[in-house]
């Protein structure tokens, strides 16, 4: 193809987000998404990935660890 390289996606850009997608893909043929309330932060069970030291940013506001890092 000739044409504005532009364009076009390059290749290994395409496969990581298919990589992406297919993780995500691949989980949810395991089982049914966990329901939430719309706005709010998430299912219960996501607050188990809390013990394993991640961080949840809040919708409203950023916490102060974070607000120095912008």
């Amino acid at each position: 193809m000739t044409a504005d390289a532009i364009l076009f996606q390059r290749t290994d850009n395409i496969e990581a987000s298919w990589a992406v997608v297919n993780e995500i893909l691949t989980d949810w043929e395991k089982g049914e998404p966990q329901p939430h309330k719309s706005g709010s932060q998430g299912p219960k069970d996501a607050d188990t990935l809390l013990a394993r030291g991640r961080l949840w940013l809040p919708l409203t506001e950023l916490p102060p660890e974070i607000r120095t890092l912008t």
